[in-house]
């Protein structure tokens, strides 16, 4: 992400059995057959009441949370605090107790289908198996789910533990392309009973349709229109380079989908936790690492897009792929297709909120795209210089 958020949790190991596989209780749903375990339910649903604080962020009701939390075992409460990181429509709640600390999360509209959670849920498990640093999920009180369903909203519990952000040094850049490494190393041969999404940021419809619906809701800027073309037109020849490379011949296999800081916790230069798996889908390996390596070496600035620097740190990109390849050596053909697929995702990004809002986040979506270009333009100048670099 260009402006990484704030991490959210992380969790250590815990001594008891590993949780069942949380899903739906529908009794007529033919995935339920063959399934570990249901997930856990609350009651009989009804509209539940979501108050939302001055700050926009959905809050936890009083009824709500004595029902959620007497299905869990974490001890004597000794204090609760809101944890307002992350995304508005799902609150979180820091949770200290005399054996230790937790985060209860519901999760928002949108993001709780019950099979896509299990598929997350599975693939947390998994990971967390083979000790992967990640949240660890805590089971319910009395059938150990690793969900929980009360009033048509799904919560989890996570063990807690503090970290930093990324500290943006070489180390810890090295270390997020390790853990990525490591992270698709444990995933290549993982299968649920959820077959997970397919699409990417690569050769996307939606991108092109964005930058039409820009450029027409802009159509008074003549500059923004010439960016849109000239975005359009980038974006296949990097599509097509890709294609091209063989990309349709390499394995698919679980990816993150998001790598980026805004979903990492570090302590001293290392990666303690990854976040967020709601974006893990199954795609060739180097879609994921070439965003990574975008997401931890593009450079941004202040409020004035047009003084943003066109280049990206250049160490950082070469450190993460440094790490990626020190556990899971990538081929020449992926490394060539690294920077192509770096023009693909930052355009992608760009395009998906101005096309819906007009902003990204808080700057004019005009002259962010104005930016945009200048960075793609250096990107196509250096691709040969940067795979030279990462090739040696």
């Amino acid at each position: 992400m260009l402006a990484p958020s704030g991490s959210e949790v992380a969790s250590q190991a815990t001594e008891q059995p590993y949780l069942g596989w949380g899903f739906v209780t529908i009794a007529s749903c033919p995935y339920t057959q063959g399934v570990p375990q249901a997930a856990e339910s609350a009651g009989p649903a009804r509209e539940i009441d979501r108050p939302v604080g001055q700050d926009g962020r959905e809050k936890y009701g009083t009824e709500e949370l004595a029902t959620v939390l007497s299905h869990y075992d974490l001890g004597v409460i000794q204090r609760m605090r809101e944890f307002n990181r992350g995304s508005r429509k799902a609150p979180k709640l820091q949770i200290d107790t005399d054996t230790g600390r937790f985060l209860l999360k519901r999760r928002a509209r949108g993001r709780d289908d019950p099979f896509k959670v299990a598929f997350c849920h599975a693939l947390q498990l998994h990971l967390a198996d083979k000790q992967f640093p990640l949240p660890h999920l805590i089971g319910t009180r009395r059938d150990n789910n690793s969900m929980l369903q009360w009033e048509g909203a799904i919560y989890e519990m996570f063990e807690y533990i503090p970290g930093s952000g990324y500290p943006q040094t070489l180390e810890a850049t090295y270390d997020s392309g390790r853990v990525q490494a490591v992270y698709h190393t444990l995933l290549d041969s993982f299968s649920a009973q959820w077959e997970p999404p397919r699409g990417s940021y690569h050769e996307a419809p939606a991108v092109r349709k964005g930058l039409g619906t820009i450029a027409e809701a802009m159509r008074g800027k003549k500059d923004v229109r010439a960016s849109c073309k000239f975005l359009a037109d980038s974006y296949a020849e990097a599509a097509t380079f890709v294609n091209d490379a063989g990309l349709a011949g390499w394995a698919d296999q679980i990816v993150h989908g998001d790598w980026h800081p805004g979903n990492m916790l570090f302590h001293e230069d290392h990666v303690v936790a990854v976040i967020d798996y709601d974006s893990a889908r199954k795609l060739p390996r180097i879609i994921d690492t070439a965003n990574g390596a975008l997401q931890f070496s593009i450079l941004g600035g202040g409020d004035d897009v047009s003084k943003w620097p066109s280049h990206i740190d250049q160490s950082r990109f070469k450190r993460f792929l440094r790490g990626y390849d020190a556990v899971a050596q990538l081929s020449t053909a992926e490394l060539r297709v690294i920077p192509a697929l770096m023009i693909e995702a930052l355009i992608a990004e760009a395009v998906f909120p101005i096309a819906a809002t007009g902003q990204f986040g808080r700057l004019e979506g005009g002259a962010f795209l104005n930016m945009v270009v200048s960075k793609i333009q250096w990107l196509q100048k250096s691709t040969d210089d940067l795979v030279a670099m990462v090739a040696d």
